[in-house]
């Protein structure tokens, strides 16, 4: 395996992670303030309360995936369990690139949110293939 490779694909699910830590991190904890859900386009604290709900729970599907990618890099350094940890980060980071994917075919405006969510985990994916595929 591409050992180059797979710590940059690790090191990109990591960063992958953090950033879907961030997104938990404003969807489930901070969403009350009004600097937070103006981030995410909303106008008034009432619409912030009705979409409240549905921000928690989308922020915990970030924390999951987040630490998905992060067992992910500690199996893969573990050894015997490489491909376990392969397998998470893959799953982790495809979950995350179709989420943005997601994100920008429902909203051409969210671009800028799309691509942060995204880069990430595309780059993780690229390195990851690679180094599956690389003797």
């Amino acid at each position: 395996m591409g050992i180059i490779f797979l710590i940059l694909g690790s090191v990109f699910v990591g960063i992958a992670s953090l950033i879907h830590f961030a997104i938990f991190y404003f969807e489930s904890v901070v969403w009350a303030k009004p600097a937070t859900w103006k981030r995410f386009g909303l106008t008034s604290q009432e619409d912030a309360d009705t979409v409240k709900p549905m921000a928690l729970n989308q922020g915990f599907y970030n924390a999951f995936l987040g630490l998905a990618g992060f067992v992910g890099v500690i199996l893969v350094a573990v050894p015997g369990m490489q491909q376990a940890g392969l397998t998470l980060m893959i799953y982790a980071t495809l979950s995350m690139l179709l989420a943005a994917t997601v994100l920008i075919t429902s909203n051409p405006k969210l671009a800028r949110a799309a691509a942060l969510q995204g880069t990430a985990p595309l780059l993780a994916v690229i390195f990851l293939a690679v180094a599956l595929f690389v003797s």
